[in-house]
């Protein structure tokens, strides 16, 4: 999962995760150099921490990255060491590559008018072209550095959003109720209690008298325990696993209904989602050269 989001990508005002960001023609007077739209760059002069795919990630918008994060997270009261924040940001640049590359080969483009329109946009939301200027200069950007990031972070959000849009809104579903112990005896018997005609229901009541054991309706890759899930998938309407062991106790658990296109929830929706990024970021990662510069 993406964790870090540069920060031109999260000023570029991204549009929602179902709508296509699409260009439009600007008729202000521009008040940034723009250089022509590129294809996919093959070499960069200035310094950079890494190739991928022969496109440069310029050294000092990494550098600007890490420091913004480090900072970002010191605010919010979180230690982050400089090892930790330097990995994350650089994973999260060449997933904003790879995103970028992908748009162009699927035929998108941010074309000068699209980037233009943009930074007119963030000038206003941070109280004009000087204010603009002075965070370019104050994170390391030059005009033209900050240009090329922000066409860059625009076309990873395009993206972004064909990949979320291809989530399907229905899916395969299980409503599913569960008995969890904490040590292995006390679930064994209660499992003998159920292969000796207890009524599951009841016992889930008594073991969690708040919810009732019951774990609602779930796609498949939503839960954060692959075996539970497993488990629920492989039983029809009626029936109940043997014990699960996970990383939070033991678990039984009997399924109450299947509907194979129930609509997902707003929550379930957004797990698939950020799975279905995660798998096409890491599978492209797979595919592609992607190489390291020594800064030593």
């Amino acid at each position: 999962m993406l964790v870090v989001l540069p920060l031109v990508l999260l000023l570029s005002a991204c549009t929602p995760s179902r709508t296509v960001a699409t260009a439009q023609t600007s008729t202000a007077t521009p008040f940034l150099p723009l250089s022509p739209t590129p294809g996919p760059p093959t070499a960069t002069p200035e310094p950079v921490i890494a190739m991928v795919n022969g496109e440069g990630i310029p050294l000092a918008e990494y550098q600007a990255e890490v420091e913004r994060y480090l900072s970002a997270q010191s605010a919010l009261g979180v230690q982050v060491s400089e090892e930790e924040a330097r990995t994350r940001v650089l994973d999260d640049l060449i997933a904003q590559v790879l995103l970028a590359q992908g748009a162009r080969e699927r035929g998108f483009q941010a074309d000068d008018a699209l980037v233009q329109e943009r930074i007119e946009k963030l000038s206003a939301q941070v109280g004009g072209a000087e204010a603009l200027s002075a965070w370019q200069a104050a994170h390391g950007y030059t005009p033209e550095a900050f240009t090329a990031a922000l066409r860059r972070a625009i076309e990873a959000a395009w993206m972004r959003d064909q990949i979320l849009a291809e989530v399907p809104l229905t899916t395969e579903q299980v409503h599913v109720r569960q008995i969890l112990l904490y040590n292995e005896d006390a679930a064994r018997t209660v499992l003998e209690q159920l292969n000796a005609g207890a009524d599951f229901d009841e016992l889930a009541a008594q073991y969690d008298p708040l919810t009732r054991g019951d774990l609602g309706w779930f796609p498949r890759g939503y839960l954060l325990e692959p075996a539970i899930e497993e488990a629920a998938f492989s039983l029809q309407p009626g029936q109940v696993s043997e014990i699960i062991v996970s990383r939070v106790g033991y678990h039984i658990i009997k399924v109450l209904e299947r509907d194979p296109r129930r609509p997902l929830s707003p929550d379930a929706l957004l797990r698939l989602q950020e799975l279905a990024l995660s798998r096409w970021v890491e599978q492209r990662r797979q595919q592609s050269e992607i190489v390291f510069v020594s800064q030593d």
